[in-house]
């Protein structure tokens, strides 16, 4: 569900974007992620974020250069035992900065100081916020991904979501909407039904860290302060944060439940689909993988494809993060682990 009133799910806390001060779009993932659900282990970020756990790693190092997370002690065997805390938003900001008012412009004279990128802007409060979801709703063409965090919503916007909804659902956009159980004496639960039957999908989690709009892949809407939805949202454009934020709902989406059939059922793969992920998965090329398998590329793409369509993902990453949350059953293989067409039953 679209609903337009945009939040982020902070402990009562609001979270800046990184972003605009230079930290890269991991890095403020990570960061949003700890100030949403307080300490946490480097596998338990990675699992909330779909990230690996390299790429948390490495967002992690640059968080502590910044001064913006701290070091939990470790457990005694030095793995990730330990977990990892964010320092205030007030102290995240005033330390980024600190930074930047030490970085120097060469040949700028004294005194001057080098801007941050323009990687995401400030709609200055729910007005124009408003206004900009419904430019960017007129324009979509394909696809509408919305994560809505709060058990209770107003009459207002309610009626402006459901507005937004039926125009996309009409129009033929693909609308998938992540929402949390509804608290009692909540009044969606109508527009969810409403929803649903014009062709929406919808999922519930226990937990979403973030409340967000995707247009079409292109733009993102997260706002500032959950509590204050009047301080604006920020809005990305930059491939590289939509991209983030993308993978982000794409993992809660498959590890979330769909209320109209009590839970996403579990996937079973056929020896196919089976031999095609383990291949691919090792390693191996979409040529390797056909000729180790003995069907052509076509049929082996084909196959993908088919698991695509069924998980509801659009790439090979998606899926692969599909699969590992919906914990997909997988019927046991012939012993060699090899599979042919002719041999499939």
């Amino acid at each position: 569900m679209a609903v337009s009133d945009m939040g982020v799910l902070t402990l009562g806390r609001a979270v800046p974007s990184l972003v605009r001060w230079g930290v890269s779009a991991d890095a403020d993932l990570v960061y949003r992620c700890l100030a949403s659900f307080g300490d946490q282990s480097v596998g338990e970020v990675a699992a909330d974020l779909g990230l690996a756990v390299r790429r948390v790693r490495v967002a992690l190092d640059e968080l502590v250069a910044a001064g913006l997370v701290q070091d939990r002690p470790r457990a005694a065997n030095g793995l990730d035992g330990g977990s990892w805390r964010a320092v205030a938003p007030d102290a995240a900001v005033a330390a980024l900065r600190r930074r930047a008012m030490r970085r120097p412009v060469p040949d700028a004279g004294p005194g001057w100081m080098e801007p941050g990128p323009p990687a995401a802007r400030l709609l200055p409060d729910l007005g124009a916020t408003r206004q900009r979801i419904a430019h960017l709703v007129a324009v979509e063409r394909a696809e509408h991904l919305a994560m809505n965090p709060e058990r209770v919503f107003s009459t207002d916007a309610l009626t402006i979501g459901s507005a937004i909804d039926a125009d996309l659902l009409s129009r033929r956009v693909r609308v998938r909407s992540l929402g949390r159980p509804p608290a009692d004496g909540d009044r969606s639960s109508a527009y969810t039904a409403e929803f649903t039957r014009l062709g929406g999908e919808y999922r519930l989690a226990d937990r979403l860290p973030h409340k967000m709009m995707i247009f079409d892949r292109r733009v993102a809407l997260v706002a500032v302060d959950p509590l204050d939805l009047d301080r604006g949202t920020w809005e990305y454009t930059d491939p590289a944060a939509v991209a983030s934020l993308l993978t982000l709902f794409v993992r809660q989406w498959s590890g979330a439940t769909d209320p109209r059939r009590n839970g996403v059922p579990t996937v079973v793969l056929t020896q196919r689909e089976k031999a095609v992920v383990a291949l691919l998965a090792d390693g191996h090329t979409d040529a390797t993988a056909a000729k180790h398998l003995g069907m052509s590329t076509r049929t082996l793409t084909y196959t993908l494809r088919g698991l695509m369509d069924r998980f509801g993902v659009e790439n090979r990453f998606q899926l692969g993060l599909a699969l590992g949350a919906m914990r997909a059953a997988l019927p046991p293989g012939p012993a060699n682990g090899e599979i042919t067409e002719g041999n499939e039953r």
